[in-house]
């Protein structure tokens, strides 16, 4: 998956090209390939001549992610959805893709083309990871998170077509996000290429002078390997063990991080060579490492068995560092299914049976994330999906300020919540907010992955109601400070309720015809009213109050309107619902056209009357 392949085609003619990509893929079978050619025809169809930035046609960047899922013998349906990931900027609809290509092709492109349109921003460490932790929510199918992933390979590729200012952004969110996630899916090859990539990008100048170390010692490192090899070879030949040896340089990142590590310059280094050896069985695993430490003088303490104990990701070998004619020489022995699970983790697991069968390997007898400590529970495909999200949010929800922040919250936290996280002046002028575009209720709980916008007055202040909404402990202790320093109605409620003296104090919404004793707003003494029966409109206390205007979710400055069916007023029981076009629409609580309105639950808002 992490090799680039160039199109030899003529970029220019589709047809030449998916005849291209079908001879560096032959793995599908007859039916699959003119499903996959039926979505290139749409795709290059709806397309139609459009070119991107760089003056290459708009398919080309689709086919490019498709191949490179292709590279890992990845499934047809997965190759469909990687062509077909950004047709929504075609006016093609979910409904159009479940017609061609099914239910399951249609949800995967749907929620790809949402994660890639994200207006995810990286700040801090923290943040970095709560976006991982974000995707894996978004995904009920592994195979988006590797679309995903393919997508941004292949951008970080081509990044010599974005300005500079781009190009270190994209680097970033690739060092920050992409390499980590697909480190933490066992994905070694894909995490190598991202974190070289975006090196050679972020920090060109320690890049160029790795690669050019690397390169000036080419010779001297294949003759001095060649040996090693050799010496391994005959050695597990003589114990009658088949093997497969790969020699390499270390990855310039890997390098990069070891300078900074042990604030050396690249040349100063000496385990910069490394020789991974392949076999059939963890049994020759074992007795290849003795082989190895028969044959050089292995360094304390950089013995690795992840083997028996294998990483968090899924990854197993075993690690072995030795003397070699004077110089430190790392080893990696592993089987080859080992191999194959480092390199693509994850996307492995959708790989092709060898032999003759086509089918693929059947995903219930697949741990797809393997032994993940982070998830406890392996994802299938299915109903498990929902067990994954939960072991992995627990009790937070992920959501988005409209400039790509993301903030962490508590299952359950309103709109109040969000503010007082983005900044305390901020949670204190709320009066309203919308998700997704949408005006939403203070008192409605967020949803993961929302975009949320606080709309805010000067003039507004924290209430007792927004108190008795909030999740967080950071909003619950300003609002509370907030009202124990400026609102003496309030300290006088918490003080009595501390000392247990006086009269519990009830609030307007309380039972419908039943006479109430409320403390009155602004005294000192306590002097208690009498509340006048609901609906009694001719007591000289409601013709007193009969004016007074209505607080939504305790706030003065929202835009409603008295509804013309019931015309409530004071003292009546009153209920909130929002429109589209009024702002919220306030009713008599008994008011039979408000209880018709059909999912009001959805959009109702708490109201009451202003006290005087």
């Amino acid at each position: 998956m992490s090799k680039d392949v160039i199109f030899k085609s003529d970029i220019f003619n589709p047809s030449e090209l998916i005849s291209e990509f079908f001879q560096l893929h032959d793995y599908f079978s007859a039916q699959e390939k003119a499903k996959i050619t039926e979505a290139w025809q749409l795709l290059v169809t709806k397309a139609d001549g459009k070119l991107r930035n760089c003056g290459k046609p708009y398919y080309l960047h689709p086919l490019r992610v498709a191949n490179i899922l292709a590279e890992s013998r990845l499934d047809s349906d997965t190759i469909i959805c990687a062509l077909l990931h950004s047709i929504h900027d075609f006016d093609v609809t979910p409904q159009m893709l479940e017609e061609s290509f099914g239910k399951n092709v249609s949800k995967i492109i749907v929620t790809t083309n949402k994660i890639l349109n994200l207006p995810i921003n990286t700040k801090t460490l923290n943040q970095s990871d709560a976006i991982r932790n974000m995707l894996f929510a978004m995904c009920d199918d592994a195979r988006i998170i590797l679309i995903t992933l393919a997508d941004r390979l292949d951008r970080i590729r081509n990044i010599k077509n974005f300005t500079k200012e781009e190009q270190h952004e994209i680097a970033n969110s690739v060092i920050e996000i992409w390499a980590p996630l697909a480190d933490r899916l066992g994905m070694q090859a894909e995490k190598n290429e991202f974190e070289d990539l975006s090196l050679k990008y972020k920090n060109p100048q320690v890049f160029l002078q790795i690669k050019a170390i690397v390169a000036q010692k080419k010779d001297e490192r294949s003759n001095y390997l060649e040996k090693a090899v050799n010496s391994i070879y005959k050695s597990a030949e003589k114990m009658g063990i088949r093997v497969e040896i790969q020699s390499r340089a270390k990855h310039f990142y890997s390098i990069y991080q070891k300078m900074r590590k042990r604030n050396k310059e690249a040349g100063e280094l000496f385990d910069l060579l490394a020789l991974r050896i392949l076999c059939d069985s963890p049994a020759q695993c074992y007795t290849l490492v003795g082989i190895v430490h028969g044959l050089w003088k292995p360094l304390d303490g950089r013995f690795k068995d992840y083997i028996a104990m294998p990483k968090a990701n899924g990854y197993q070998s075993l690690h072995t560092t030795v003397m070699c004619d004077g110089k430190p020489l790392e080893i990696q022995i592993r089987t080859h299914e080992m191999h194959n699970m480092a390199e693509h983790g994850i996307a492995s697991h959708w790989l092709y049976k060898k032999g003759s069968s086509r089918d693929l390997v059947e995903e219930d007898k697949l741990a797809i994330y393997n032994k993940l400590q982070q998830f406890k529970q392996g994802l299938v495909e299915g109903d498990n999906f929902e067990t994954l999200k939960n072991d992995l949010l627990g009790d937070e929800i992920y959501v988005f300020t409209p400039k790509g922040d993301v903030k962490k919250l508590p299952m359950g936290a309103t709109a109040i919540d969000f503010a007082y996280a983005i900044h305390s002046s901020i949670g204190e002028k709320i009066i309203a907010a919308k998700a997704n575009g949408k005006i939403i209720p203070l008192s409605k709980a967020l949803e993961n992955t929302q975009i949320i916008e606080v709309i805010t007055n000067p003039q507004a202040h924290p209430t007792e109601n927004q108190l008795k909404l909030v999740k967080t402990s950071k909003a619950h202790q300003r609002i509370h400070s907030w009202l124990i320093k400026n609102d003496p109605t309030f300290s006088e409620k918490f003080s009595l309720q501390n000392t247990g003296t006086g009269t519990t104090t009830t609030s307007e919404g309380g039972a419908g015809n039943s006479s109430a004793e409320v403390w009155t707003p602004g005294t000192q003494t306590g002097k208690r009213r009498k509340r006048p029966k609901n609906g009694d409109r001719n007591s000289p206390e409601a013709q007193t109050h009969i004016q007074r205007k209505v607080l939504v979710q305790g706030e003065r400055n929202v835009l409603y309107n008295i509804a013309q069916c019931c015309k409530p007023t004071y003292p009546d029981i009153i209920a909130g619902y929002v429109t589209r076009t009024k702002g919220v629409s306030i009713h008599r609580a008994d008011c039979l056209t408000y209880q018709r309105i059909p999912h009001k639950e959805e959009r109702s808002v708490q109201v009451s009357w202003e006290e005087k």
